[in-house]
């Protein structure tokens, strides 16, 4: 496969029909949030084998809209006590949180919602930049690094534009 896709667990988000493309074509990690996190051996795994050993020339971090891990992050941490697990795994992206409630002090829920699942496709893009075999190839122009944002209601997808710091329409 020439992709690797680092998705959302849920699925409403399917890598190949988002990308259109028949089953072998992308190597797929999902995680709740799709997060890069430098400590979880899961997914370090699925990346370094995509880029070292089947040479994937493209790494998409796709978010989505609606995203219950994304929405979790400002759910009071008593709202999660049952799922110490999950809570654990959020907590990797308070960053993201953070970022957001410094950007939008007064906003609405949905505003905040969609800003959060946007600025977690950044943030995970920046992660991945931070693996020297990954920023090597990025270096010499042999590894594409994609952030999308799909839309779940209508099939959109947005791409990151890093120069801009703005998510602009692919379809």
């Amino acid at each position: 496969p020439e992709y690797l896709w680092i998705g959302c667990s849920d699925s409403r988000v399917p890598a190949n029909q988002i990308v259109d493309v028949p089953p072998g074509q992308i190597f797929v990690h999902r995680n709740i949030a799709n997060l890069v996190v430098h400590t979880d051996i899961n997914c370090l795994s699925v990346i370094q084998y995509a880029v070292e050993v089947l040479r994937v020339r493209h790494i998409i971090v796709c978010g989505h809209s609606n995203c219950g891990g994304c929405a979790a992050l400002y759910h009071d941490e008593k709202d999660l006590k049952d799922l110490p697990h999950t809570r654990k795994w959020l907590e990797l992206a308070r960053p993201v949180r953070d970022k957001v409630l410094n950007t939008l002090k007064d906003g609405d829920s949905a505003a905040r919602e969609w800003l959060t699942e946007q600025t977690n496709v950044a943030e995970q893009l920046g992660h991945l930049l931070s693996f020297p075999f990954i920023r090597r190839r990025f270096e010499e122009k042999t590894i594409t690094l994609h952030g999308w944002y799909y839309i779940i209601e209508t099939g959109e997808i947005y791409s990151y534009n890093k120069e801009e710091e703005c998510f602009d329409l692919l379809n």
